[in-house]
């Protein structure tokens, strides 16, 4: 609807400032004679609003004007209080702000839409953190948080995976990314992408001197660099699995972040084929926990490395048993 349109534009030039007519354009999705043609019935209302051409040229509003937005529809609301319900404000020091935001934002809303938004924030709940995922290290991201607002350097101790002593770094932060419960510090080391979880940070220290981001890449961007670098390595292994149909509820929920693609499940035979990726040969030996009732199929390299993980196995039990000799009567 072009009022909504409208108090988007609104919105978004009192939050940024100038804006080019493009960016508009492309954020509401419509083209940029009708961002003029908006304007032009912003300034009918009486907002003052002008356009600005040239290169360095945008959308703005008079310098000081502001106005109290309570236009928000049935569906805004609820959208906002499940916000409170995400969990990432805490681990941010946020908790207080956003319940005084929200609070805020209740007291501005239409009153015909406060009882919805009062039972979306008791009725919603949003846990990100995984089944099973086991305990947590606790992670303090004060110091990665300073950084990333204040747009500076970070002086990193960090540990990688597999690696007893921590590395020093110097990288550049681009922003915090919370995926699945697991934080994530997106930064540049020495011009190109890199990811840091956040509870394998050993120290933390800020710089004085101002972050060197590369120009004209956002958080988003580095993020789905990054992401996609995690999830298309060309090294990965790939498996083929026979999953017996008892166990492939519980397999599915397991070996989740391993599968790509859902089993192929006709729904009546007792054993289920199943694809994962590992990003080593040898953490196939998740797949031991599983017993019998999952059998690697494909590539070979993966069954003998299964059948090496069980021989270990069976080798520690029976060293243990012999060492420790026959229970006493």
């Amino acid at each position: 609807m072009k009022s909504d349109r409208l108090l988007s534009i609104l919105l978004l030039l009192q939050t940024r400032g100038r804006v080019p007519a493009p960016e508009l354009a492309d954020r509401l999705e419509v083209s940029v004679r009708t961002v003029y043609r908006d304007i032009e019935a912003l300034s009918a209302a009486g907002v003052p609003v002008y356009a600005e051409r040239g290169r360095h040229g945008g959308i703005e509003l008079l310098p000081g004007f502001r106005t109290d937005v309570t236009g928000l529809t049935a569906d805004e609301s609820r959208a906002l209080f499940i916000l409170a319900a995400q969990g990432a404000h805490a681990a941010l020091g946020l908790d207080a702000a956003l319940g005084s935001a929200l609070r805020k934002v209740m007291a501005a809303l239409p009153a015909p839409h406060r009882p919805a938004a009062e039972v979306t924030s008791r009725r919603i709940l949003v846990d990100a953190t995984r089944w099973m995922s086991g305990p947590r290290q606790s992670v303090d991201l004060e110091v990665l948080k300073d950084a990333v607002f204040s747009d500076r350097r970070l002086r990193l101790r960090y540990r990688h995976s597999g690696q007893r002593e921590p590395r020093t770094y110097t990288v550049d932060p681009y922003g915090l990314v919370a995926k699945a419960g697991v934080w994530y510090l997106v930064a540049d080391r020495r011009g190109a992408p890199r990811l840091f979880r956040a509870d394998r940070v050993r120290s933390a220290r800020l710089l004085d001197e101002p972050v060197r981001r590369r120009p004209g890449v956002e958080l988003a961007d580095a993020w789905e660099v990054l992401r996609r670098q995690v999830e298309e390595r060309e090294d990965r292994v790939e498996v083929t699995v026979r999953v017996r149909r008892d166990r492939l509820d519980l397999f599915q929920r397991l070996a989740a972040a391993q599968l790509t693609a859902p089993p192929d499940d006709d729904g009546e035979s007792e054993w289920v084929t199943a694809r994962l990726a590992y990003p080593a040969l040898g953490a196939v030996r998740q797949l031991l926990a599983f017993s019998d009732r999952v059998e690697v199929v494909d590539p070979p390299e993966a069954r003998a490395e299964l059948l090496a993980g069980a021989r270990s196995v069976l080798a520690l039990y029976q060293g243990r048993g012999q060492r420790q000799g026959p229970a006493d009567g």
